[in-house]
């Protein structure tokens, strides 16, 4: 048997052993009676407040668990934050999200219908893509007419274009029709009835796109949002660029009024609402077990919470290494874990200007991206290397959303660029003992940098309308997040790290489960929170078995 046939249909049992299923039925779950737990004893216990733990906690108390967050900051959200500065109010990650639709207006989460007091505003253009040799405005929720303009830009690979929009319709179609199977799928004729899915499963994005499109220029601008996704096509899997791409084209971008924080707030509400308790500046130290089972937390004021589910929020990582001594047990799983790859960081440069300085340029746009040249798998590695002289930038003008973002006559702006951890390393011990000068006038220069491009290619005169001005490095995501090589995104979505072979939520410690980026289906608004959704469907489904 051929290693490719053997790696098939092994593809082929993990999908019909279950695709994520996110429009949940809640008459189907089970309630509880969170009056019949008296503190310490919980249902569920939620390792830190991000967007993962947060949905799944907010499963547990809707459906009348007794429900405990501990999260070690002061506010609830992890990356889904905002912070305070003088005047200005800064989101430390949001920029662009998907929303469900809902009589018309965009403010349905998915599987929290009762979230009703957010609102979300769309990108007019969902992005502007500027490279050497074009100038790309992308139409909000018209993939139709995004395809037409690719084909103006580029007649001679009208077909390919075409052709490949269908292959990732049929990939995408392929996925769904499988998971409305729910695994009644004859195997035999697996290869005929889902062809895309069958073709591409273990192929990269890259391969994907290089069986259509001939032209390097017209790839890299297909591929304009790859550092969202956090590999170049050569390594990143089609699960997470084609199905999220042709989502975001169709479903449009949006933003939520309030910041990120109004959506991590709106979950907590949630909570609350339902009589979960969510204690914050506390952190986990340790997993209690027993048999090879969790059955509690200690935190570092030296408490002590007992439940029947124990969900990590945290990294995979320090959960599994460092929050359990387990070792021996987890020994494989520990050995799988190394053998992943590592997501790489972001520099931040957040400005609050003095000025209206957006109207006075005519700039219209809400989010930006400034490509240098075409080469985006040469460009990951100057990422990784933290050369920026490649590396480009993204640019959020809030104040293009909507109106009042900024105190009157201001702007707020974000520049970001993603970049490896290496080059920080250097820094990191000095960071944390609290000696912070070569960091500082290292973090300046690149700041400095990233300011100077700005206002070369965008915003003429930034420098000086700047009154307030934020930076955060790789080191400032890891002390936040305590996130290896402050991580943005988890592991990578590599081929083998992906869709169904994307680490669990289950862990080989019963009652133990993850929740977030570093397991199913991955980073990102759109996935962490469906993520604590399917964390919780399992954990039920294990309380049904148990009993």
């Amino acid at each position: 048997m051929s290693k490719i046939t053997f790696e098939r249909r092994e593809f082929i049992k993990s999908i019909l052993a279950g695709i994520p299923v996110l429009s949940l039925d809640w008459n189907s779950f089970p309630r509880g009676d969170s009056q019949l737990k008296k503190e310490p004893e919980y249902d569920a216990i939620i390792i830190g407040a991000g967007l993962g733990g947060l949905s799944c906690a907010a499963a547990f108390a809707r459906q009348g668990y007794k429900v405990l967050v501990i999260e070690q900051h002061d506010n609830p959200g992890g990356y889904a934050r905002a912070f305070k500065r003088h005047d200005f109010t800064f989101d430390v990650s949001l920029h662009s999200t998907t929303v469900g639709i809902r009589d018309g207006v965009a403010n349905l989460i998915s599987g929290f219908p009762e979230i009703t007091n957010l609102k979300f505003v769309p990108h007019q253009i969902l992005y502007r893509a500027i490279y050497p040799d074009y100038d790309i405005r992308v139409p909000h929720r018209d993939l139709s007419g995004y395809i037409a303009l690719l084909r103006g830009h580029f007649p001679e690979e009208a077909v390919n274009i075409e052709n490949l929009f269908a292959d990732i319709k049929g990939f995408v179609n392929d996925l769904g029709r499988i998971q409305q199977a729910r695994g009644q799928v004859d195997m035999a004729n697996f290869p005929k009835e889902f062809p895309f899915l069958f073709k591409n499963f273990n192929r990269t994005w890259g391969a994907m796109m290089d069986d259509r499109i001939q032209s390097p220029k017209l790839k890299a601008i297909i591929s304009g949002l790859w550092g969202y996704f956090g590999l170049p096509p050569s390594k990143l899997s089609p699960y997470y660029y084609a199905m999220p791409l042709l989502d975001y084209l169709e479903s449009g971008g949006y933003y939520p009024v309030g910041t990120s924080q109004a959506i991590s707030n709106a979950f907590a509400g949630l909570i609350k609402k339902n009589k979960g308790k969510i204690q914050l500046r506390t952190r986990v130290e340790k997993i209690l077990t027993k048999d090879h089972a969790a059955y509690g937390v200690q935190t570092d004021k030296g408490e002590m919470f007992h439940a029947r589910a124990i969900i990590s929020n945290a990294n995979a990582i320090d959960t599994l290494n460092n929050m359990i001594d387990e070792p021996e047990f987890l020994k494989d799983t520990r050995t799988r874990m190394d053998r992943y790859s590592i997501s790489y960081s972001s520099f931040q440069v957040w400005l609050g200007l003095k000025k209206d300085l957006v109207s006075r340029t005519g700039l219209k746009e809400s989010e930006i991206f400034y490509y240098p040249d075409y080469d985006i798998e040469a460009d990951y590695q100057a990422i990784l290397s933290g050369d920026l002289t490649r590396t480009g930038f993204g640019l959020t003008i809030y104040d293009n959303l909507y109106k009042n973002y900024s105190p009157p006559g201001k702007n707020t702006l974000n520049i970001m660029t993603t970049q490896g951890f290496g080059p920080w390393e250097k820094y990191e011990k000095d960071y944390f003992s609290g000696e912070k000068t070569a960091y500082r006038r290292e973090k300046l220069r690149i700041a400095d940098m990233l300011i100077s491009q700005v206002e070369k290619t965008l915003l003429p005169g930034l420098r000086k309308a700047i009154e307030v001005k934020e930076i955060a490095t790789p080191l400032t995501n890891k002390r936040y997040t305590g996130n290896p090589r402050g991580a943005i995104y988890g592991w990578n979505q590599t081929v083998d790290n992906s869709g169904n072979r994307r680490f669990p939520q289950k862990t080989p410690i019963k009652n133990l489960y993850l929740a977030g980026a570093w397991t199913l289906p991955g980073h990102g608004y759109s996935a962490c929170i469906p993520s604590g959704l399917l964390c919780f469907s399992a954990v039920m489904e294990d309380m049904k078995k148990s009993g």
